[in-house]
């Protein structure tokens, strides 16, 4: 009946789903098997019409824990142990015995991503289910950022040392506004919610701490999620690229790499909201594509740092197979590494953020510090949206 209402008048839900599911012992029902309840599939089809979050402490079995995993946003203490069956379930079906705590912990469940949000306790959970909330419903009017002023120096000149894209995140975004999905999951993808003058956005970033910011499958499972979210719900998005490509060889294709790539494409050309693309250095192949929403093109608006280089992948493998001949001729191997340099330092010149922009295949070259003017502009310059398309969210 409950959610009857909450499908009627399009309330957001905060599902506090600790339990242990049903009930099979029960000798008082009327009915006969139990399923024909309603309860699941009215709750189902609230997925992109409503917001869902779900709050776990504790034990969470069976039919309990599938209405957490129908909610957009999981957020499990680290107490937590969440699985589809519980010990009586699987020592029921011949599979052995098992203590409640072996089923589903924490260290599992946030490694493949099951849970989003890992709270200290419940009270934390609480806190963060709030927050979680309020990117679905609108702007703030309290709010304030670091000094722009430090991303200048966040990338640094050296274009092999690696860097923190997160402290890049919070810089940008309203002080104390980011809120990360899933961290433990995918780690070269970073995605989550934040806000810039108050405004909710979607974030998607590439972490280069983890295979140099490659997009893997999982990091193209989890992207694609966060488009869904930022569709159904309205919400503009931020894309800082910095990625040498969708990650490639005999493992990732194992993993379905040819089909997953292509959900963080679908997903991303499909997003109805605004994207707002910046290059902060890597941006090679298929993958800077599908970051930037299957072209440099494609946002609203695709710019640059200073730092920002491009190509149609990453640069020293292209002088590696597009010059083997002459590689492979030079037998001086200091004449060998000198005629490698020359011909990187060629192609990184003319991948040069700047060179690019000059083509007209990216929009601007930006002063690092103007980043959130751009994005605020950007915001400003487009048309609300007056019918949101209502899709549903996928539960992974």
């Amino acid at each position: 009946r409950l959610l009857e209402i909450i499908e009627s008048q399009e309330l957001p839900v905060v599902w506090f789903a600790e339990g242990g599911g049903g009930r099979p012992g029960d000798t008082d029902g009327v009915g006969a098997s139990g399923l024909a309840t309603p309860s699941f599939k009215s709750f189902a089809q609230l997925a992109g019409i409503v917001p869902k979050i779900a709050v776990v402490s504790g034990r969470c079995f069976a039919g309990n824990a599938s209405f957490a995993g129908l909610c957009e946003i999981l957020i499990c203490t680290q107490d937590c142990n969440i699985g589809m069956g519980g010990p009586a379930m699987i020592e029921g079906g011949g599979l052995g015995v098992f203590a409640p705590e072996d089923i589903g912990p924490m260290d599992v469940q946030t490694a493949n991503g099951v849970v989003d949000v890992l709270a200290q306790d419940e009270a934390d959970a609480t806190r963060l289910a709030k927050q979680a909330l309020s990117y679905f419903q609108g702007r703030i009017e309290q709010w304030s950022a670091a000094d722009q002023r430090l991303l200048r120096r966040a990338v640094p000149e050296n274009r092999l040392r690696v860097y923190d894209v997160r402290a890049v995140i919070d810089t940008l975004a309203d002080a104390g506004s980011f809120l990360e999905l899933r961290p433990r999951f995918a780690p070269g993808v970073i995605t989550g919610f934040m806000r810039i003058e108050g405004r909710p956005m979607g974030l998607i970033a590439n972490d280069p701490h983890h295979l140099g910011g490659a997009v893997d499958c999982e990091g193209a499972d989890k992207g694609s999620r966060l488009f869904q979210l930022a569709d159904a719900f309205d919400l503009p998005v931020v894309s800082l690229i910095d990625t040498p490509g969708f990650m490639v060889g005999p493992d990732s294709e194992a993993q379905a790499a040819v089909r997953k790539t292509s959900r963080l494409f679908i997903n991303a050309a499909r997003l109805g909201t605004p994207m707002f693309a910046v290059v902060l250095r890597k941006a090679y192949g298929l993958g800077a594509q599908a970051m930037a929403g299957g072209s440099t093109l494609a946002p609203v608006f695709c710019a640059a740092w200073p730092t920002g280089e491009f190509g149609g992948m990453g640069l020293e493998g292209s002088v590696r197979l597009g010059y083997r001949r002459e590689l492979e001729a030079e037998t001086d191997p200091e004449a060998k590494q000198a005629l490698f340099d020359k011909l990187l330092g060629a192609l990184y010149k003319r991948g040069k953020a700047i060179n690019v922009a000059a083509s007209l295949e990216i929009d601007a070259v930006i002063d690092p510090a103007d980043t959130r003017r751009w994005i605020i502009d950007g915001l400003r310059s487009c048309r609300p949206r007056h019918a949101p398309r209502r899709r549903f969210v996928d539960a992974w």
